[in-house]
Formats: C-alpha cells, sequence, structure tokens
C-alpha cells in the first residue's frame, strides 16, 4: 500500500496510493505546506471537518497549502463505503476539492507507513495513536511534521499556523 526507504526524512519520502490505487509519490508536494488529516464521511466530525477544510482550501490553495485526506474506517466504523462511494460523496456533500486518498489504517500492525511516521514525529497528547477520525498533522514546506491537531481541533482554528508557514500575512 506504502513504502518507505529506512532513512525516512520527511513526508517526502513516502509513497501512498490515490483512490484509483495509482502510486503517488509524495515529494510532488515539495514546496507546498500540507495538512494530512484521517478522515470517515459518517462520523459526527465530518461535517465541521470538511466544511473546514474546504474553507481553507479554497482560501489558501493559491499559497501553496494541499490537503491530503486518508479515509479510514478503523474508528466506530465511520468509512465503510468504496473508495469511490466515499470520494464521490466528499466531493459532492462537502464540495472538497482537495485529493481524497485510498483508504487506510492509521494504528495497529496494518497501519500505513506514513501515519507510522507521522505518529512518531508528533505523538498526540495521549500517546502516539490515533485516537479518532480528522486527527491533523501540519507539515512545512520541507516535509516536516510540525503539529498534530486534535480531532476535536476545528481545521479554521489552524488558520494562524498555516499563514505562518505559508508566510502570508
Amino acid at each position: 500500500m506504502a513504502s518507505q526507504s529506512n532513512k525516512t526524512q520527511s513526508v517526502y519520502d513516502f509513497t501512498v496510493k490515490d483512490a484509483k490505487g495509482n502510486d503517488i509519490d509524495l515529494s510532488i508536494y515539495k514546496g507546498k505546506v500540507l495538512i494530512i488529516v484521517n478522515v470517515a464521511s459518517q462520523c459526527g466530525l465530518a461535517n465541521s471537518n470538511y466544511t473546514d477544510m474546504t474553507d481553507l482550501y479554497r482560501k489558501y490553495k493559491d499559497q501553496g497549502l494541499e490537503i491530503l485526506a486518508f479515509p479510514c474506517n478503523q474508528f466506530g466504523g465511520q468509512e465503510p463505503g468504496s473508495i469511490e462511494d466515499i470520494q464521490q460523496m466528499v466531493c459532492t456533500r462537502f464540495k472538497a476539492e482537495y485529493p481524497i486518498f485510498d483508504k487506510v489504517d492509521v494504528n495497529g500492525d496494518n497501519a500505513a507507513p506514513l501515519y507510522k511516521f507521522l505518529k512518531l514525529s508528533k505523538g498526540g497528547f495521549f500517546g502516539d495513536g490515533i485516537k479518532w477520525n480528522f486527527s491533523k498533522f501540519l507539515i512545512d514546506k520541507e516535509g516536516n511534521v510540525v503539529d498534530r491537531y486534535s480531532p476535536t481541533t476545528a481545521p479554521a482554528s489552524m488558520d494562524k499556523d498555516i499563514k505562518k508557514l505559508l508566510g502570508v500575512a
């Protein structure tokens, strides 16, 4: 599903699968500020998180923000559909214009290597595991994990941190 070298230095060292099963080398995002988030369309946090993320993306995409959304069904079975169904719902209902990647596990033995790296880089308040849907990681232009935000942190509240990394007033 995803691969990494033995000397992982940044998120750019990973390859992940897009919604169509194609390999995507995350180095294509070099020079961009990233939000990497595990999503679930049937979660109670979906409406507010997707709405805020869509607003942030529209506001900052031209300045270099990208949002990478990874559907995950590990929390309450709240992302049970096929990747095609998920993508259609997210793009239609939530007007998401940012990339939706293939489903991943974020915890456990089958956790995606990218998520293992993210968790090692920025453990959460309650430890290294992802606790719920919509855990958000903020990545700088060099691919370093700068911050981690809880599922209940509104993406809109990340605005100041995003602007700082983008270098916009």
